[in-house]
Order: C-alpha cells, then sequence, then structure tokens
C-alpha cells in the first residue's frame, strides 16, 4: 500500500487497536498526525507509522489501573433523542445505534441478549433511568449509547415506579467484569445528580446530551 494513503478514523482505530473514541480524542487534541476533509477526519498512514514508531521509542510509563470514565465509551454518533411512546421502541433504537460501533460485531445477538434481560428484570434504576446492559463474546470492547426521550416511557418499568425518560445501554466483552462494572457505576452516579438528570430532560440535541454525559471526564 502506497505510504500517501488515506485512512479513516475507523481504520487507524483498527490498525492501533485502539477505540476509535481514543482515535477521535487524539485527533481533537493534535496528538496524532491528522487533516480533516470536510467534516471528516482523514489519515496519512506514512504519518500514522511513524508517529506510533515515536511513540513507542520513548521510555515507558509506570502502568497503573484507572476509572471508566463515559468520555472513553462514547462518541457523539450514539447520543440519541427519541420521540417514542414504548420501551421496545427505545431499546430497538439504542441497539441500532449501539451496532454502528466497529466494537460491535452481531447486532442481532445484542438485539436478542438485551430483550432477553429486560424480559427477566427491566434495567429501570429508578429516577426515570434505565440502564440496560450486556456482555457478550461476540463485543469486542465496552461501548455506550444514549438516548433522551421526549416523553416518559410508560411502559418501561423501575425501581420506584417512574417511567423511563433516560435510557443508557452498554455492551461490553464477556470476559470485561470489572471494567463493566465502573461503567455501569460511572452512568448510576452521574445520572442520579438531579442537576444533570434534569439538564439532560431539557436538552433538545445530540450534542448538548454529549457534553453533559462527559464533562468533566
Amino acid at each position: 500500500m502506497s505510504d500517501y494513503e488515506l485512512l479513516t478514523l475507523e481504520e487507524v482505530a483498527d490498525f492501533l487497536r485502539v477505540s476509535e473514541r481514543t482515535v477521535y480524542d487524539w485527533a481533537n487534541k493534535g496528538e496524532i498526525p491528522c487533516g480533516k476533509l470536510g467534516t471528516n477526519w482523514r489519515f496519512k498512514r506514512a504519518d500514522v507509522e511513524k508517529w506510533v514508531d515515536s511513540k513507542l521509542s520513548q521510555p515507558k510509563k509506570p502502568v497503573r489501573s484507572e476509572a471508566i470514565t463515559l468520555r472513553d465509551i462514547l462518541v457523539p454518533e450514539r447520543v440519541l433523542v427519541l420521540d417514542v411512546h414504548r420501551k421496545e421502541e427505545a431499546l430497538n433504537a439504542l441497539v441500532d445505534s449501539l451496532s454502528t460501533a466497529r466494537e460491535v460485531k452481531d447486532a442481532e445477538e445484542l438485539r436478542r441478549e438485551v430483550f432477553e434481560r429486560e424480559a427477566l428484570m427491566s434495567t429501570g434504576i429508578g429516577f426515570g433511568i434505565g440502564v440496560p446492559h450486556v456482555r457478550l463474546a461476540s463485543v469486542r470492547n465496552l461501548v455506550l449509547a444514549v438516548g433522551v426521550n421526549k416523553r416518559a416511557i410508560e411502559d418501561y418499568a423501575s425501581l420506584d415506579e417512574r417511567p423511563v425518560q433516560i435510557i443508557c445501554m452498554v455492551a461490553a466483552r464477556d470476559n470485561q467484569h470489572t471494567q463493566y462494572l465502573k461503567a455501569l457505576a460511572a452512568i448510576s452516579a452521574l445520572v442520579k445528580v438531579s442537576g444533570v438528570r434534569e439538564a439532560l430532560l431539557a436538552a433538545t440535541d445530540p450534542e448538548t446530551i454529549y457534553r453533559l454525559m462527559t464533562e468533566g471526564s
């Protein structure tokens, strides 16, 4: 392949074995050589390879365990403003959104497992929040989609009997137990803050919702 071959963000993520979120952050911060064609990031293969070589030649930093932040697992493209009446519609919309992630390899398995999980017990955790979540071998890495519905979803049962309006859907690899629990804890801690919850419900666009979900993380 030519050294001047242009790569997409997804191709760079696949090449470097990192998440699209990570490459997206590197590009926005100017940490990785890239440029924009219209609204899309593009990367020269030769420049990316040189950048990787320079990073690998640097002294290694001590490895430390870090908390999962929502910025690690959520991208703006997977934030939805919904206008549905039923839980089934909301879950299908979020599964469709998650299925666009390169981390998700089997959309139909994801859909089936999400609905089977809900059939066993509703994932409404109270305060008008639902957190459907699954772990699957067909998911390569932790990923999140968020939907805020314009009205309360009356058939989405919750622990405090308040209908759900904010839905955060999490999918993880089957062996990501610790990361999975940290992600669920981070989501729960954020959306249970009344000020954040009220701001999410008042938001009218995905960009505002994304900012509220990730600011400070």
